[in-house]
């Protein structure tokens, strides 16, 4: 009997370690099972939110904010989880809106997606590369890294220090995360550019009077400013083109005021037209130096595809609805500038009246 009992306490031992062992497994499998339905529970957040998060931000950081905010409950089992399942979550910098109630596991994912807010920013067709600079300078998301630097010095940073940058950047509508550089925001326009004046120069007319695309973008950008009706760009594109053929100055008015620079006051007077400056039309030959304006794509589609005729002056019609009147002839062209002239004075003498007395 004796010989018996160190084998019989042996095996109970060993059915307690089992039983020990069972229940530590039955404990961590509720226990895992309670980590995951905390995981994917519904966030103590009722109402929809926005998250900074900015660059070199860390995942623990993040989640302290998180819970900081009220949208987790509780990091370190969010942290604990992650770490079982072996995933290191990436946080991409920017902004962005969690949902109601959103779980931790909505979060995360949404983080490891980068499905950041993305912010906004338009620029017109027309617009300068001033201008552009300007609404990049004013947005409050985009990371100013070009505040009081030169043009020369922008598009230096840019990798293209030896280009002028007026003209060189499509106008258009950036979407982005926060915290974007200006910089990297540039960088896209002036690619896009390069891509839609690669893509019109290959559909040109063979017998253009110009040899290079930076030409056909300089003929872009004043066919930018005159053209008021998109249905008159490729019209407008023509008379200039028929001018430029026939050895006769553009006599463009947006070039004078180009040139004009800070000067211009919103009136061009017949003193300017005859001011000389690189830019102005009506005292060179041929082109302008640089574009501009920032042309769009139908412009740039104008000035390699005009349209074909034989006319070789347009003025504004008067009517207010941005048309001209275009000529083959001075003769016909002066008697439309006369027409123009006309309707405007009567326009003025029509408003005058309407304001009633004792206003100018």
């Amino acid at each position: 009997m004796n010989a018996l009992r160190p084998t019989f306490a042996r095996g109970r031992a060993l059915k307690a370690l089992l039983v020990l062992l069972l229940l530590l497994a039955v404990g961590a499998a509720a226990g895992y099972q309670w980590l995951r339905q905390q995981y994917q529970a519904p966030g103590p957040s009722a109402a929809l939110a926005r998250v900074r998060i900015g660059s070199g931000a860390t995942l623990r950081s993040v989640l302290g904010n998180l819970q900081t905010a009220g949208l987790i409950r509780d990091r370190r089992l969010v942290e604990v989880w992650l770490r079982l399942q072996g995933i290191r979550a990436k946080v991409k910098a920017g902004e962005y809106e969690i949902p109601p109630h959103a779980s931790p596991a909505q979060i995360i994912d949404l983080f490891q997606q980068g499905r950041v807010i993305l912010e906004q920013l338009t620029v017109v067709e027309g617009a300068t590369f001033d201008d552009f600079r300007a609404a990049l300078d004013a947005h409050p998301r985009v990371q100013h890294t070009l505040r009081g630097r030169s043009d020369a010095e922008v598009m230096s940073i840019l990798g293209h220090g030896a280009q002028h940058p007026e003209g060189m950047f499509f106008p258009d509508t950036y979407r982005f995360a926060a915290d974007t550089t200006d910089a990297s925001i540039l960088a896209l326009a002036y690619d896009a550019m390069q891509r839609a004046l690669t893509q019109a120069w290959a559909h040109r007319r063979p017998d253009l009077p110009f040899d290079t695309p930076y030409q056909a973008l300089i003929l872009a950008s004043i066919v930018e400013k005159e053209a008021a009706l998109k249905s008159e760009r490729a019209r407008i594109a023509g008379v200039f083109v028929n001018r430029l053929r026939r050895g006769m100055r553009l006599q463009s008015d947006p070039t004078v005021i180009y040139g004009m620079g800070d000067r211009y006051d919103g009136t061009i007077h017949s003193r300017d037209l005859s001011r000389d400056t690189p830019y102005n039309s009506y005292t060179r030959d041929g082109l302008p130096p640089t574009p501009i304006a920032l042309p769009g794509r139908e412009s740039i589609e104008a000035a390699v595809q005009p349209q074909v005729s034989d006319e070789l002056y347009f003025v504004a019609t008067g009517r207010g609805d941005g048309a001209h009147h275009f000529s083959r002839t001075l003769e016909e062209h002066n008697r439309a500038v006369q027409q123009y002239v006309t309707r405007l004075r009567e326009a003025r003498a029509t408003h005058a009246a309407a304001a009633g007395p004792g206003t100018r």
